[in-house]
């Protein structure tokens, strides 16, 4: 299982990385950048089996808040639109923050992971 969630981290690393290479275009990279950026180091320390606690929780907790404000009003909707469009430009606001939404859940779901590995790996430690 170390070596799986090793790997699994070095891949969102790498990910996360290209996520912050493709806000260079966006309308306002200074934000978005910064939280691949961000998640592209968790990423490498969960790699390294180091997994901060504190700061992951803060993290995610704030990518959670974040993805309820972008929340797009119908899901449905917007994947419908982004079908229609046959491309990833952006086209309207509203596509925009609907795809912010989900890539701050991607990046709560991946920190979820390695919070919880730190979580066992402290348990573990505190029962020996």
């Amino acid at each position: 299982m170390k070596n799986f969630l090793k790997y699994f981290f070095i891949l969102w690393f790498f990910a996360f990385l290209l996520f912050a290479y493709w806000q260079l275009n966006d309308p306002d990279p200074e934000i978005w950048v910064p939280i691949y950026l961000a998640a592209a180091i968790f990423s490498a320390m969960g790699a390294r089996g180091k997994h901060p606690l504190i700061p992951l929780s803060i993290v995610i907790i704030a990518c959670l808040i974040g993805a309820i404000y972008f929340f797009p009003e119908s899901v449905e909707d917007w994947v419908s639109y982004e079908l229609e469009q046959k491309d990833l430009s952006m086209k309207t606001q509203e596509s925009e923050e609907a795809r912010e939404t989900f890539g701050l859940l991607i990046i709560a779901a991946v920190l979820s992971v390695s919070a919880f590995t730190g979580w066992k790996k402290k348990q573990t430690q505190t029962n020996q």
